[in-house]
């Protein structure tokens, strides 16, 4: 289990990097998508270190993307 969850922080971290680099260059819905789904995959581990300060920080940030694309979806 340790090892899928820090695996998944480290996929998760990069695919935020990747995502903020989509959402100024490329389109912001794909990239306010990728970095959900970063955001999520990264959630595990730091659950598991009992961070519960960046564990809130990701929640709210997760929340600010969902009213993005619901924005663009029936905004």
């Amino acid at each position: 289990m340790r090892q899928i969850d820090i695996m998944g922080r480290i996929i998760g971290s990069f695919l935020v990097i990747i995502a903020y680099f989509i959402i100024l260059h490329v389109n912001t819905t794909i990239g306010v998508g990728a970095q959900m789904i970063g955001d999520c995959i990264s959630i595990p581990y730091f659950i598991r270190t009992k961070s519960w300060d960046v564990v809130t920080m990701i929640s709210f940030l997760l929340v600010i993307s969902l009213s993005h694309l619901y924005g663009f979806t029936f905004g």
